[in-house]
This record gives structure tokens, sequence and C-alpha cells, in this order.
């Protein structure tokens, strides 16, 4: 049987859980394949389909990483990488991947989770700077901003 969703959806459940696994994968600096399966083990609510988009995103983030990370150097001008904070950096790269790789998902959407979810696990003032970043990307993108791929605007 299917665990109850959290508030905000199963997309949303799966998002934060992708942002803790890319979090936790960042510090630890270990494989993918081995910390996966501990990670699963830690997060007894994570449902089939939360538990399944969380790790296309975790995949996804993880195979674009060099790409990812490309696009926040370039948007956050004048910033190390290793200054932005840990949880910054990988709401980040989750709504960079999802914007750049993933069609099936408009945007501004993930924009409007990532600064709900730099709020929630960060400051304030995170949700502020994730939008900030995100924003310009989304300024520089080809595709629609507020529809999948494909439809029109």
């Amino acid at each position: 049987m299917e665990k109850p969703v959290k508030p905000g959806g199963t997309r949303r459940h799966a998002r934060e859980l992708a942002a803790q696994f890319l979090y936790q994968h960042d510090l630890g600096g270990g494989g993918i394949e081995e910390e996966l399966p501990f990670f699963w083990q830690t997060q007894p609510e994570a449902g089939g389909a939360a538990r399944k988009f969380a790790e296309e995103l975790i995949h996804g983030c993880v195979e674009h990483r060099t790409v990812v990370d490309e696009k926040i150097q370039k948007y956050t001008e004048h910033w190390e990488l290793s200054r932005i904070a840990a949880v910054d950096r990988n709401i980040l790269r989750l709504a960079i991947y999802e914007m750049l790789f993933r069609d099936d998902i408009p945007p501004v959407v993930s924009i409007n989770e990532a600064v709900d979810i730099a709020k929630k696990y960060s400051t304030q003032e995170s949700g502020a700077f994730v939008n900030g970043i995100l924003d310009r990307l989304k300024a520089d993108l080809t595709r629609p901003a507020r529809t999948t791929a494909g439809k029109a605007e």
C-alpha cells in the first residue's frame, strides 16, 4: 500500500528527498550506488511514486553535475562553488538540472519548488538567493518558462 503523501504533494516530497540525498552525497563524497541504498533505509516514509521521481532527479543531477555546476558558476559571478552553502548549492543543482534537462517540467515550477525548499531547509535569505540565480538562468533559456517543452506558452 502506498504511504500517505506529505503536504505539498508527491513531487514536492520527491524533490525534498532528492535535495537531502544530494546534500549528503556532496558532503560524503562516496559513490551514488553505495550511498543510495543507505539513504532509502533512513527514509522509510518514501513511497513508490515519490521515491521513483526522487531517484530520477538524483541520477540526473549526478550524471549532469559538471554542466549544472558550470551554470551555477556562471550565474554566481565571483563566487566559488565551495563558498555557497551546501544546502543551497544542492537545491540549485536540483533546480538547474530540471530546467536544463527535464522538458516535462516547466522552469517556473522548478524555480518555485527550489525557493520553497530553500526556505524550508536553509534560511529565508536562501530563498531570495536561489530565486535570483534561477531567474537569471530562466532568462537565458530558449524553452517556454511556464509550460513543458513542446507546448505553447
